[in-house]
C-alpha cells in the first residue's frame, strides 16, 4: 500500500477545501464500490494524462472522477434522464455553489456527461479526455498496458476492487432498469440486453424508417 492515504503510484489526491467537501459528499451518498470506482478512475485518468503530458486541472478532473456514477443512486432512478445527465448536474450545482468560475464548471459538466460517448471526450479538454480514460480504464480495461503493474497495484491497493466486474454490472442494472429508454444509443443498453428479461433496445434503423415523415 502507499504509505501515503492519499497518495497512489505518484499521484496525490487533492486535498483543497473543494476537494474535501466533494470527497465527504460522495463518501456519504454512495457505497464503497463507487467510491473506490471513482477515485480509481481518478488516478488512472491522472496516470494517463502524466502520460499522455497533457496540462490538467488536478482538482477539477478530481471532481469529476468522484461524481462521475452518482446519477446511479436510488434517488436518481425516477428521473426520467440518462444517469451521466443527473451526475453532471449535481457536480454543476456542487461547484456553483462554491463560486467555481463556469469555465471549470463546463469542463466538469462536459467530462462526466459524456463519460459512457466513447470516441469524442479523447478530442477535447484534458479533464473531459481523462475522466473518460479513467473510466475504461477501470471498467474496460482499455490502454491496460499503458500504467505499469506496480502503479496499477498501488492504485488497487488504495482502493480494491473485489470481484469488481460482477459488482459494478449489477450497479449499473439497477441504476438505469427504472428507465430503460434512456439507454437508446449508449453503451449501457448493453447492459440492459444481459440482465433485465424482456428489454428491448432502441433500433435506430427502425426509428428513421417508422418515423412521421413520409419518405
Amino acid at each position: 500500500m502507499a504509505a501515503d492515504p492519499s497518495a497512489a503510484a505518484g499521484v496525490r489526491v487533492p486535498d483543497t477545501k473543494l476537494a474535501v467537501e466533494a470527497t465527504e459528499l460522495v463518501r456519504d451518498t454512495t457505497d464503497d464500490l463507487v467510491y473506490h470506482h471513482s477515485r480509481r478512475v481518478f488516478l488512472f485518468g491522472a496516470l494517463q494524462g502524466h502520460r499522455r503530458d497533457l496540462s490538467f486541472d488536478p482538482e477539477l478532473l478530481y471532481i469529476g472522477a468522484l461524481f462521475h456514477d452518482l446519477g446511479l443512486g436510488e434517488r436518481f432512478r425516477s428521473s426520467g434522464r440518462r444517469f451521466e445527465v443527473d451526475s453532471a448536474d449535481e457536480a454543476r450545482g456542487f461547484l456553483r455553489a462554491r463560486g467555481v468560475p463556469e469555465d471549470g464548471v463546463r469542463r466538469v459538466w462536459t467530462a462526466i456527461a459524456l463519460h459512457t460517448t466513447p470516441g469524442i471526450p479523447a478530442f477535447m479538454e484534458p479533464e473531459v479526455a481523462l475522466v473518460t480514460a479513467g473510466v475504461e480504464y477501470d471498467v474496460l480495461g482499455i490502454g491496460y498496458g499503458d500504467i505499469s503493474d506496480a502503479d496499477r497495484a498501488a492504485v488497487v491497493a488504495l482502493h480494491p476492487r473485489p470481484d469488481f466486474k460482477r459488482r459494478i454490472l449489477a450497479s449499473f442494472t439497477e441504476g438505469i432498469r427504472p428507465k430503460p429508454e434512456t439507454t437508446f444509443g449508449n453503451v449501457k443498453a448493453d447492459v440492459l440486453q444481459h440482465y433485465v428479461p424482456g428489454f428491448e433496445r432502441g433500433d435506430f434503423v427502425r426509428t428513421v424508417l417508422e418515423s412521421p415523415w413520409p419518405e
